[in-house]
């Protein structure tokens, strides 16, 4: 940071600016994360300078002898990593590894099928607003309003009447585990692929400690941050006899030429989840999840379907008589970042919204364990119950602050 800080000294300033918000922050935002030092310096690396369009082996420019082996590494690490017969590690977000899997295997106006935005879907698992509602005729399914669970049976029933090519499963504010079983059954009855989008939990798959769809989807698309702590980016991996389909779809289907750097910190990250310390830190990740959980319940707090099984909790703030964006405020006044998010059956806006959503994975890589997920609790009850508090956010942040300086935040060298 010393050539930045002579260089750009505004840019410098921003920059630890930042880096100071996290350490003194405590970061519940269930779809973020902290890299290694090693997964930042391969991000920054002098691969950020090179064109490498096209794939190893078939490249459109000369003098990518190192890029070939950087990206063939990031791709056997994948494929090891999930059991997988093959991956790409080209995308570089979910969105795109997403509209490159549609585009493949779908023509403008098909008909797909995923979860409700609402209830817990993603922007490009549908939305009337996102290129994904745009282009395909989304059928949406939804969760049981008393479970607040995925009820198998009305995607079934869904499935069978609106003939779906492509069923995609997996969720951005879902806290349960997704039945791959009963959504491969059902794709594969009704003649359609099984995508399912592990974004969310592709580390919690790495680690051993969430089920692997890889051996019932056809198709499995991810970011590589959050719950699996590599760089910003995506891949998609897929049954060996769709390869040629998903790599002609990334390129030159959906995309030019692929982010060296970040393809050469998947690879650092892959190698990192690989390592018997993932496992652990995996399981902790959602131990730490469920004493939250447990502990904010304690507090008055209700959750959406009652806990979770994941990295996620989904609090419904209709239960303490407020908006999920009065909790993010609240909470983000006292030094606690999260996001509010809609909930099952949401009467609110998704600017407003009636929920908040809030994850473990990150104070988990700062080596925080179950005591400090019920002081975590603690707080976040105290502010909840006063949010127009100013004292109560002023204690509260000030506590937040030297509590948080004692956890080292990974990738602060």
């Amino acid at each position: 940071m010393r050539t930045l800080e002579q260089s750009d000294p505004e840019v410098s300033g921003i920059v630890n600016a930042e880096k100071k918000r996290q350490i003194e922050t405590l970061e519940i935002i269930a779809s973020e994360n902290y890299a290694s030092n090693a997964v930042l310096e391969a991000t920054g690396s002098v691969f950020t300078n090179k064109y490498a369009e096209g794939y190893p082996g078939k490249r459109y420019y000369a003098g990518n002898a190192f890029a070939d082996q950087v990206e063939e590494l990031a791709v056997s690490r994948a494929k090891e990593l999930f059991g997988a017969e093959h991956a790409n590690v080209q995308p570089t977000s979910g969105a795109e590894a997403n509209f490159a899997a549609y585009a493949g295997f779908c023509e403008p106006g098909d008909v797909i099928a995923g979860l409700e935005l609402s209830q817990g879907g993603h922007l490009t698992h549908g939305s009337p607003v996102n290129f994904s509602g745009r282009l395909y005729d989304f059928a949406a399914y939804a969760v049981d309003r008393e479970t607040e669970m995925i009820d198998m049976d009305s995607v079934s029933r869904l499935v069978s009447d609106r003939r779906p090519k492509i069923i995609v499963a997996g969720a951005t504010a879902y806290p349960r585990i997704v039945d791959f079983a009963a959504f491969a059954e059902i794709a594969h009855k009704n003649d359609a692929l099984l995508l399912v989008d592990m974004s969310h939990f592709a580390g919690l798959v790495a680690g051993g400690v969430y089920p692997s769809p890889i051996a019932h989807a056809d198709i499995v698309t991810s970011t590589t941050h959050k719950t699996l702590r590599g760089p910003r980016g995506a891949m998609i991996l897929c049954k060996g006899n769709l390869a040629e389909v998903v790599d002609k779809a990334v390129f030159p289907g959906t995309q030019g030429g692929p982010h060296m750097h970040s393809i050469a910190a998947k690879a650092v990250a892959f190698g990192e989840a690989l390592k018997p310390e993932f496992r652990i830190y995996s399981q902790k990740v959602v131990d730490n999840a469920q004493v939250l959980a447990e502990s904010l319940q304690s507090g008055g707090i209700r959750l959406v379907s009652g806990g979770t099984d994941t990295h996620l909790i989904l609090i419904d703030c209709t239960s303490l008589g407020i908006t999920g964006r009065k909790a993010q405020n609240a909470l983000e006044g006292s030094g606690i970042i999260a996001n509010r998010n809609t909930i099952p059956y949401d009467e609110r806006s998704p600017f407003v919204t009636s929920g908040l959503r809030i994850g473990t994975p990150a104070l988990t890589s700062r080596g925080m364990g179950s005591d400090e997920m019920r002081k975590l609790a603690s707080w976040i009850v105290q502010v909840l119950g006063d949010p127009d508090g100013e004292g109560v956010r002023e204690g509260v942040r000030n506590e937040v602050a030297e509590f948080a300086q004692a956890w080292p935040v990974p990738g602060g060298e």
